[in-house]
């Protein structure tokens, strides 16, 4: 990888607790991990990110910290991370991890404190403790103010057991700089910022949304950018969600952070019109700031883009899931082989979440009683949350768990992913798991950072050409479109007719 890796990086999301479990106990975990990074390498990443791995006693997934300077006893130890950062390098495979720093958990060491201390302490400052609640909602539904026995209220954006730091506080600043350092110290290359725009709260306002984006927030991640320019090539990865452009580049300037996720390009429908459009307003926002835009199609927050893309409404929203509306999955696999290519041909870096590769579908069918996500409990059971496309990955055989480990996976996979594990796909050639290791490769070689040119083409068809002189083509359009002048054809995504590129189908041309 060139000086600056992380500008055309390939990154792969590890979600730990569904990944490979080495234990046996039905949780992934770092021993599991460790086991399967020869498969990240052979697939072709260039970096992993993985999402929390501290104690933390699970109230959202691990997105509750109780304490940063430790592993959660379910996935390892310290020592065992240690272990794994190094052999990830050893690989050449960089490794991202998640700071969390809007909240703390209830069990953190700070707000045990905090409710010892009572009222009026200092203890207290760390967080945001009023005698009288606000109105304000939290994100996963409900109101965003506990009480305690005590009288008090505390703020919680999210889950009640997440509660809210008070970034006007000093500590608070001093604390996520030393985290920060604790694990650049142990070789860590990046941090991905959970929920990076809502630090910092305006009580004033009467804003009911009073802590998205408010300016003093640039002021702390400049701070961060500081820090980790101390340091050798490490980066600063922001979660920004903003449909606002202009606000969003804030995120990017030169001394803040290094790059954001591109949640437009995500939620985009699967229309050449909107695509296009996200492309161009993403290359308009990062180049003129000299930041590589970022590509995903899929993470664990948000259904499963095979999913998605095989229902008659296929953009992405938040507040409206779409839980078990019907979807087409034969139509889904066929669109999110083609997203992939168009994605990967992108200029800048790129995500790709576990299972992306294996093309798997989201779980509608999770039983009701097995489903852990806050945002199911908090919404009295209507919405049935996150964890249909966090379930535990296919590696091999015929049955369930699937090679994923000795024991029952916390969460229950699908008879018929028999066909879809990583054993299944690798003796096919045709398969998802091989037309993302083809890609990956050829990326490496031919793309990446840079910018694009594109060619004219019919309205339902987007295709341009990258510095390498690969060009990529997407159909988008009901019927075949013949190819545009080529030597070759270096990948498909789905079998071409001659020179013609069939409806929903992906190419890239030499």
């Amino acid at each position: 990888m060139p000086e600056t890796w992380w500008r055309g990086a390939a990154i792969y999301q590890v979600y730990l607790r569904s990944f490979a479990d080495g234990n046996g106990d039905g949780v992934g975990d770092l021993a599991g991990l460790r086991t399967r990074l020869p498969y990240l390498a052979d697939l072709g990443v260039n970096a992993v990110w993985l999402n929390p791995w501290y104690p933390s006693p699970m109230a959202d997934g691990g997105y509750d910290v109780a304490d940063y300077r430790d592993i959660e006893p379910v996935f390892g130890t310290l020592t065992e991370a240690e272990r794994f950062i190094e052999e990830a390098h050893a690989l050449g495979i960089r490794v991202i991890i998640d700071v969390v720093p809007n909240h703390s958990s209830t069990a953190s060491a700070w707000f045990r404190e905090a409710l010892a201390a009572g009222p009026g302490s200092p203890a207290r400052e760390r967080f945001w403790f009023r005698d009288e609640p606000g109105d304000w909602k939290s994100i996963f539904g409900g109101p965003a103010w506990t009480q305690l026995p005590d009288g008090q209220w505390y703020l919680h954006l999210f889950d009640p057991g997440q509660p809210d730091f008070n970034w006007t506080n000093p500590e608070v600043h001093q604390e996520f700089h030393d985290v920060l350092r604790f694990w650049f110290d142990r070789g860590v290359d990046g941090i991905r910022i959970d929920s990076a725009a809502v630090l910092v709260k305006d009580f004033d306002g009467g804003d009911p949304d009073g802590y998205t984006d408010l300016d003093e927030v640039h002021e702390i991640y400049r701070g961060w950018r500081r820090l980790a320019d101390e340091y050798d090539e490490r980066i600063l990865v922001g979660e920004v969600w903003f449909p606002d452009q202009e606000r969003f580049a804030r995120y990017l300037r030169p001394d803040e952070l290094h790059t954001a996720f591109n949640f437009d390009f995500l939620a985009c429908p699967w229309e050449p019109a909107a695509l296009r459009r996200s492309i161009e307003q993403t290359l308009d926002t990062h180049i003129p700031l000299g930041a590589p835009p970022t590509w995903v199609l899929s993470n664990h927050d948000v259904a499963r883009v095979v999913t998605r893309y095989g229902r008659a409404e296929t953009s992405w929203d938040h507040g409206n899931r779409r839980d078990g509306v019907p979807s087409d999955l034969e139509l889904g696999h066929r669109r999110a082989r083609a997203a992939a290519l168009l994605a990967m041909a992108l200029p800048g870096s790129v995500y790709v979440y576990q299972g992306e590769e294996l093309g798997l579908p989201e779980v509608d069918d999770i039983p009701d009683e097995l489903r852990e996500d806050p945002m199911w409990t908090r919404s009295g059971h209507t919405v049935p949350g996150r964890d249909g496309c966090r379930v535990p990955l296919p590696w091999s055989g015929e049955e369930p768990p699937f090679g994923f480990g000795a024991g029952e996976p916390w969460l229950p996979q699908p008879e018929d992913w028999r066909k879809l594990t990583v054993e299944a796909q690798t003796a096919d050639l045709g398969s998802t798991l091989n037309l993302y290791r083809a890609a990956l490769r050829l990326r490496r070689d031919r793309l990446g950072d840079g910018t694009l040119t594109w060619l004219e083409s019919r309205p339902d068809v987007l295709a341009f050409t990258r510095e390498s002189g690969l060009t990529c083509v997407v159909n988008l359009g009901a019927d075949p479109v013949r190819l545009p002048p080529h030597e070759s054809v270096l990948l498909a995504s789905g079998t071409l007719d001659g020179e013609e590129l069939p409806s929903d189908t992906a190419a890239w041309l030499a």
